[in-house]
């Protein structure tokens, strides 16, 4: 067991946790998931420990490759000087970083320097504001995530270190069908195909449980180097840090292994796309599930809810009420909507069904499974996706029909149904991230009433951002259907 997992950091004990080192690493999630951070001198760090420390706010104010965006947005502009955030850091985030020289590294938050109250899009400042609501009422919400991903070779560059960087300065000048993936052919489930890659595979299984982002189902997933990985369950947040800090591991791993892994939805036409589907559940100050009943309801309004208690019938209603307006939180990216397609496992409508892996919200309940593990798997969002966002969005939204004591809107997918089929009574979600964010940011939107205007004004304009670039590229597929033909 690793000293991080045995270690709670407090501000009584930090000095003399930190006794044998000379620097920290620390970085804080940003709107699209990636970790932004720093190593400072442990000197610097005791003395900003509690109190927090300056943090240029344009994190919040350019994308995920550092252009600022195209409309200023509040948080970060010229008016303000892209002023400094607070960040604080959080102790219980405590770990060390097995790959780099066991080196401590903490989570921070960031705040409003003037009011010190969270910033409306800090990730983790938002998922807690939607915790606190629950347990305000004495409950914990818990939750797990799963993730998809595809891997790729790094290719041989100029350089003579073969790294994520050298992928991407191929892909300038060569198409990216030539990017070869880690292994060829569909391989799902397949106990001999890691033997190909063992270093990498159970290297980065060992380097999660050190850094405290366990693994519990670890496999390959069908496709061309696909690797799925089911993370530990536990409370909610604690989940989104595991979840974001199990990519950090991956990417990390794989450039040292000359290996890029890809989170993208679907970096591959023709084959399914990544998954990045999240589990949550409410329970008892004591443990005890509350989505399961005492007993089975004699005249349920649907037979697959007969196990599901008032609470958890409420809270699939508000998840399916809300899930339109919070799509781009579960499908963040122009690729994302390539995934969210009929025919390749991937939801499409406003639908639920018990153990129905088609649908958008599985029910996973009794007789099928045991009291305990009562929940809902939310299969929509991909493996693109921000995990602080997408478990606000759950639990935020799934709350509000608990508070609002919600039915649930449309009947239960039958099994041998699809999703978009005939039978399916469920609206079609958005097919384009404009499409999600128009939705989203309108004025009666849910995403309003649960996250606040300041939140939807900052997350919408950043994903205006995001559809303008798409609108301005000329993509490989235009030019060689069009260059000659046209």
């Amino acid at each position: 067991m690793s000293e991080a997992i045995e270690i709670i950091v407090t501000r009584d004990n930090v000095a003399d946790v930190l006794k044998h080192d000379t620097k920290v690493k620390l970085a804080g999630v940003d709107a699209d998931g990636i970790l932004r951070g720093k190593l400072v001198s442990k000197k610097k760090f005791l003395s900003i420990a509690t109190d927090g420390f300056g943090f240029c706010s344009v994190i919040f104010g350019w994308d995920m490759h550092d252009r600022t965006y195209f409309k200023e947005l509040a948080i970060s502009n010229k008016e303000n000087g892209y002023r400094d955030l607070l960040a604080i850091p959080d102790l219980g985030s405590f770990r060390r970083i097995p790959w780099e020289d066991n080196v401590p590294f903490f989570l921070v938050s960031f705040y409003d320097p003037e009011t010190r109250q969270p910033i409306s899009p800090c990730p983790r400042g938002l998922l807690k504001s939607a915790v606190d609501k629950v347990e305000n009422e004495g409950y914990q919400a818990m939750a797990g995530a799963e993730f998809e991903f595809y891997q790729f070779r790094a290719p041989q560059t100029d350089s003579s270190e073969r790294n994520s960087s050298g992928t991407a300065s191929f892909l300038k000048n060569n198409p990216v069908e030539s990017l070869p993936p880690l292994t060829e052919g569909m391989f799902g489930y397949s106990i001999t195909r890691p033997v190909h890659n063992q270093d990498y595979y159970y290297g980065i299984f060992d380097a999660c449980e050190k850094f405290r982002c366990d693994i519990e189902g670890w496999h390959t997933e069908s496709g061309p180097g696909v690797f799925e990985a089911a993370l530990q369950f536990g409370e909610i947040k604690e989940t989104a840090d595991r979840a974001g800090l199990f990519k950090y591991v991956v990417k990390s791993l794989g450039s040292k292994h000359g290996i890029t892994p890809a989170f993208m939805a679907k970096p591959r036409e023709g084959l399914p796309g990544n998954s990045g589907h999240m589990h949550v559940s409410i329970v008892s100050k004591e443990g005890k599930n509350l989505f399961v009943r005492d007993a089975p309801d004699p005249s349920p309004p649907y037979p697959e809810v007969k196990y599901l208690s008032d609470m958890g019938r409420h809270f699939l209603a508000g998840l399916l009420e809300g899930l339109p307006d919070i799509m781009p939180l579960f499908a963040p990216t122009i690729n994302s909507y390539k995934r969210l397609v009929e025919n390749f496992w991937a939801p499409v409508t406003v639908s639920w069904g018990l153990e129905h892996r088609a649908a958008s919200i599985r029910l996973i309940a009794p007789p099928t499974a045991s009291d305990k593990a009562t929940r809902f798997e939310v299969r929509v969002p991909g493996a693109d996706t921000n995990p602080h966002y997408v478990l606000a969005a759950i639990l935020a939204t799934g709350w509000r029909g608990v508070e609002k004591k919600l039915e649930i809107p449309v009947p239960p997918l039958g099994k041998g149904e699809d999703t978009g089929g005939a039978g399916d009574k469920g609206a079609r979600l958005a097919k384009s991230l404009q499409e999600a964010n128009d939705i989203f940011k309108r004025p009666e939107s849910i995403a309003r009433e649960v996250f606040g205007d300041q939140f939807v004004d900052h997350y919408s304009g950043t994903r205006e951002h995001e559809v303008l670039l798409w609108q301005e590229a000329v993509t490989d597929w235009e030019v060689r259907r069009y260059i000659e033909t046209v």
